[in-house]
């Protein structure tokens, strides 16, 4: 020991010491942390490598190809170059040994420049030019006709715009996938009930029954079938939040395995990567349209006539917002 350490006093040398351990002790408690951290952070990279080697799995069985290029359009779009594209969703009311109608028919035009999302509901009672059959019918009766590809064709000729991406969502199957979420919170505009099930107006949380039954009650809205897509698009809407959560990480299982049999797309899984990496800001501006006409009986049967104008003014939008002529 050096000549001024013996010179002070015993108790600065222990104290000296007591600091010296102490740091120790810290310097050793620090490894440990780290050592535990870097074990946890292994171990949650192989189950996140799970997660995303299953739901590559998924989506060999979701992943549904159809025909690439849209006649309406000169080039494929780009992801990966960040071009403006169009999706049409599809809530199918598909049962037992019956191909069903498509219930829900939402067009989503996407622009990542302007940061938005254009939405238009189109009513299942549409009447219009069914592609592929040669006569005017309810708008809902193509994919009853001919599938997908014939609800494509007439959604495109309604509105005089490509559709690049589908995604096929089976109503009746629906359940499974809102309990695989473990249920949806949702706000609901009004009190009905609907087949045994009551549904009082504010914040329910629903399973995937009652969720299913709160989709399909249509003729006690006072909006008719205006009322019920905006419920279908509250359902979806909060099952993709539930879906991202990461709470449901421990029932990743159960998800996709009801997505992988109740959704199906064209998308594939390095096209929805390239979404989720350059189009996340689009969706946080979603701007909603409902298509306006009126009623009316033809042969006994019930249309919903939808004006030229109105439907000319949609064109316009969808078009200037998808960056075609």
């Amino acid at each position: 020991m050096e000549k001024n350490e013996k010179e002070k006093p015993l108790s600065q040398l222990l104290s000296k010491g007591g600091i010296f351990l102490e740091k120790a002790k810290k310097r050793k408690w620090r490894r440990i942390v780290l050592t535990v951290l870097t074990l946890f952070l292994a171990a949650f990279a192989g189950y996140l490598y799970h997660i995303y080697h299953s739901f590559s799995k998924t989506m060999e069985s979701m992943h549904k190809p159809i025909r690439k290029v849209s006649e309406k359009r000169e080039e494929e779009v780009r992801l990966e170059k960040v071009d403006p594209f169009s999706v049409l969703l599809l809530g199918v009311d598909q049962r037992k040994n019956d191909r069903g109608r498509s219930d829900t028919i939402i067009v989503m035009t996407v622009n990542p420049e302007k940061k938005s999302v254009e939405m238009v509901s189109i009513p299942r009672d549409t009447r219009t030019e069914i592609v592929g059959k040669g006569i005017e019918d309810k708008i809902n009766h193509a994919y009853a006709y001919g599938g997908v590809e014939m609800a494509i064709d007439t959604v495109e000729n309604f509105l005089d715009i490509p559709i690049d991406y589908f995604i096929q969502i089976n109503m009746e199957g629906f359940k499974e996938i809102v309990d695989a979420v473990g249920g949806i919170a949702i706000d609901n505009d009004f009190a009905f009930t609907y087949e045994g099930e009551h549904f009082p107006a504010g914040k329910i949380t629903l399973n995937g029954e009652q969720a299913l039954k709160y989709s399909r009650m249509r003729y006690e809205d006072p909006r008719g079938d205006f009322g019920r897509q905006e419920r279908q698009r509250k359902i979806i809407e909060q099952v993709i939040k539930e879906g991202a959560s990461f709470s449901t990480l421990a029932r990743y299982g159960d998800i996709f395995q009801a997505l992988g049999k109740n959704v199906r797309t064209n998308l594939t899984f390095s096209e929805m990567v390239s979404i989720q990496k350059n189009y996340k800001q689009a969706a946080e501006n979603i701007h909603q349209h409902q298509i306006k006409g009126q009623g009316k009986m033809i042969d006994r049967i019930y249309y919903y006539i939808v004006p030229e104008a109105e439907r000319q003014k949609l064109q316009t939008l969808l078009k200037e917002h998808l960056e075609i002529s």
